[in-house]
């Protein structure tokens, strides 16, 4: 269980927070938007209607008690930058904030930001790579060369074990999970015999993907 502070209560906020929740944390919310913390107020540890860009505001808080701080601020760049920088100063030990483009991201990052992330452009980026090929069920980019794709196994696949297949060797992709029935069965090894029935987590280059892919 961690404890994260969730600044902005945007889409990306709400989800994010949501989804924070559901996986037993303890999320405390701050918005200026007394309709948007309203909403949330009773699905969350705790929340409060402020303006972060208030130091006394930030400094109540406690932001060094946190585990994780986010922000979330959508529409006021400005303002997403001086919180990032008043979050660091104050000792939050890591600081996540959202961009919307490269530029802002750069100043994120000089500002005090651990990390940024991009939820609009990865978002759309997932979609792209998901509707482009035909059978790609889940993406996740890890670098610019390597990600995670969710695929079905080949037709001559089905019936052999993975040390049969030689899938490593022969198609250069490390299966990290398998996905079937609902459950998640996670590096199966060298005897796995593939059903059909089932999803593969792959890890692969891009270059490789795309060549296993036209064999699906």
């Amino acid at each position: 269980m961690k404890s994260i502070l969730v600044i902005g209560m945007g889409r990306f906020g709400r989800h994010l927070c949501k989804k924070f929740m559901s996986l037993n944390n303890e999320v405390m919310i701050v918005d200026r938007d007394e309709a948007a913390v309203n909403d949330l107020a009773n699905t969350v540890t705790s929340a409060q209607i402020a303006d972060c860009t208030d130091e006394e505001v930030l400094r109540s808080l406690g932001v060094h008690n946190f585990d994780l701080c986010f922000v979330c601020v959508g529409t006021d760049f400005t303002s997403s930058l001086l919180i990032t920088s008043l979050l660091k100063e104050m000792g939050a030990k890591r600081v996540i904030s959202k961009a919307s483009r490269d530029i802002q991201a750069k100043l994120l990052l000089r500002n005090g930001a651990d990390e940024v992330v991009y939820p609009e452009r990865d978002s759309a980026e997932r979609m792209a790579v998901r509707q482009s090929a035909e059978n790609v069920f889940d993406y996740i980019e890890l670098t610019d060369g390597y990600s995670i794709y969710e695929i079905p196994p080949l037709e001559n696949w089905i019936g052999r074990s993975v040390r049969e297949v030689d899938v490593r060797n022969r198609f250069k992709i490390n299966i990290l999970a398998v996905k079937a029935g609902g459950e998640l069965r996670p590096l199966p090894g060298a005897e796995y015999v593939f059903s059909g029935k089932e999803h593969l987590l792959a890890l692969a280059s891009q270059e490789d993907a795309r060549k296993l892919l036209r064999k699906i």
